[in-house]
């Protein structure tokens, strides 16, 4: 049942990128360079260390979304999608840099996995701003099915602990809050 969940995250992951590339390539996305560089990062570590708390077959949709969530952020680079950096991108991006070796030090997943998901929380912060401004150049679609294929990771899981379910768990949620923040944006554009 596990190998099912975690194949059908992975089909998930594809499914949500698939036409979420399609439209950066079109020019109908617009996503935020400094978001997905810290994403695609955060997620590719946080794979690693989730695989050394013995998250087995759970872990691989993390692990193949990090290697997409980068090929995303290149995309976005590559067809000059946005590039508007404010004074609180620059926060959120020298945190998550400064962040990020803090793992080394600790040698533990536990604190990797808290302090890298505390890191990807923060790559949240300028695509909120940005769909807080432009509630049009966001999918909802894309962050619903990633939503729903962080449910289906915990749920796959081999081993429960809050090194293997943080992660999934925390970014799930942020994406239910963007997806919230989108559509009361868009309500009030449309008002």
């Amino acid at each position: 049942m596990k190998t099912l969940l975690s194949g059908l995250a992975i089909a998930i992951t594809f499914f949500a990128f698939i036409p979420y590339i399609k439209s950066i390539i079109s020019g109908h996305t617009r996503p935020h360079v400094f978001s997905w560089i810290i994403w695609g990062s955060t997620t590719l570590i946080v794979f690693f260390a989730q695989l050394q708390d013995g998250a087995g077959i759970g872990a691989w949709p993390i692990g193949v979304s990090g290697v997409i969530t980068l090929l995303v952020a290149w995309l976005a680079y590559r067809y000059r999608a946005d590039y508007s950096i404010t004074r609180t991108d620059q926060i959120f991006m020298l945190m998550a840099i400064l962040s990020l070796p803090l793992w080394y030090f600790t040698a533990n997943p536990l604190w990797a996995v808290i302090l890298l998901t505390f890191v990807d929380l923060l790559g949240f912060g300028p695509t909120f701003r940005k769909a807080f401004y432009l509630p049009y150049q966001e999918n909802i679609g894309f962050f619903s099915l990633f939503a729903l294929r962080n449910l289906l990771v915990v749920l796959a899981l081999e081993h429960y602990s809050v090194t293997t379910i943080l992660f999934p768990a925390a970014t799930g949620f942020a994406c239910v809050l963007l997806i919230m923040l989108i559509v009361q944006r868009r309500y009030s554009f449309s008002r």
